[in-house]
């Protein structure tokens, strides 16, 4: 199925607002996951569409609760969600971080007790947009053990980053520190399919190709105790600096009910003209891509350029799904 990126959003808002989001939230967030699909981000697009309907029923996520934001500091900027979704709470926040780094140089912008981000990149592309140097960091819940291991310590703990280039970014890169997404092995269950070795452990800690064993036991980190380190730096980034709560205290993301998930994110604004300069960072990055495009490998920015689709080919069970959702849309 054939679906345009203004369909998609459409039909997300009106699902979201059918299940209890206010306007200005339903609208925020289906802005999200159209734009995980227009990118080819299926994890974090209608995929996850379900599970806010659900947990909005629920009252897992506050969904018409209006997000709190502050300066305390020059270059400090606090968005609380209020455990609502975190999209908004982000928009809120942002023409006040943007404000803050332009001001100071380097900002700070915490979004403090929300419901999963979902995509992190979403976010560090729109800070991209601003002219600035976008970093972000959140947790989620546990399913990384530690090296050797086998309970679930760390959330696959993403880190997000965008290069703003003069009409699009310079460089675009959102990946777990986990050795692969949580989605991606839900995904592989659900279609009957082996995983590869070196994504996870079973319950007894042992290496493991089965889906099923897998979500019974534990994700490991990307590159072995280096990838573990990196966790451990958003952990610490997304719940320490914003006062949410550990990866070990979050059920899973998508179960139901239960308490909210009450997750953290930071990210960190840096204003290129107040360093080097915007020409500079682009020509010393530039210098990079140049010697790699002529390496004759298949090396590249990770992100650039970025693929857009439009219409997106959306699976017919899925666009079902969507379109029950929200009957009569």
């Amino acid at each position: 199925m054939l679906v345009s990126v203004s369909d998609i959003r459409a039909r997300a808002e009106a699902a979201l607002l059918a299940h209890g989001a206010g306007p200005f939230q339903a609208a925020e967030v289906a802005r999200a996951v159209a734009r995980a699909e227009q990118t080819g981000n299926i994890i974090c697009g209608l995929y996850y569409l379900e599970s806010y309907c659900t947990q909005l029923r629920s009252g897992r996520v506050n969904g018409t609760v209006e997000p709190q934001v502050a300066r305390p500091k020059p270059g400090v900027v606090r968005a609380d969600a209020r455990l609502g979704f975190a999209q908004p709470a982000f928009a809120r926040a942002l023409p006040m971080a943007v404000e803050a780094a332009r001001e100071v140089g380097v900002a700070t912008l915490a979004v403090a007790h929300s419901h999963t981000c979902t995509s992190l990149g979403y976010f560090t592309e729109q800070i991209a947009a601003e002219g600035l140097i976008g970093i972000g960091f959140t947790n989620a819940s546990a399913i990384v053990a530690a090296p050797g291991g086998r309970a679930p310590v760390l959330g696959t703990n993403p880190i997000a980053m965008t290069i703003p280039g003069d009409d699009a970014p310079l460089m675009h890169a959102d990946f777990s520190t986990s050795a692969v997404a949580l989605g991606k092995i839900t995904m592989a269950k659900a279609a009957g399919e082996a995983i590869p070795p070196g994504w996870a452990v079973d319950a007894e800690g042992q290496p493991t190709t089965d889906p099923e064993a897998a979500l019974k036991g534990a994700l490991v980190s990307a590159a072995g105790p280096k990838g573990w380190a990196f966790g451990l730096l958003v952990e610490v980034m997304a719940a320490g600096l914003t006062g949410s709560v550990n990866s070990l205290d979050v059920k899973g993301l998508k179960l139901p009910d239960g308490p909210p998930h009450d997750l953290g994110q930071t990210y960190i604004l840096i204003d290129p003209g107040a360093h080097a300069g915007h020409d500079v960072m682009a020509a010393r990055l530039a210098r990079v891509a140049d010697t790699i495009a002529q390496d004759g490998g298949t090396g590249r920015i990770p992100g650039a350029p970025r693929r857009h689709l439009d219409p997106v080919d959306v699976p017919d069970a899925l666009w079902a799904q969507v379109q029950a959702l929200a009957p009569g849309s």
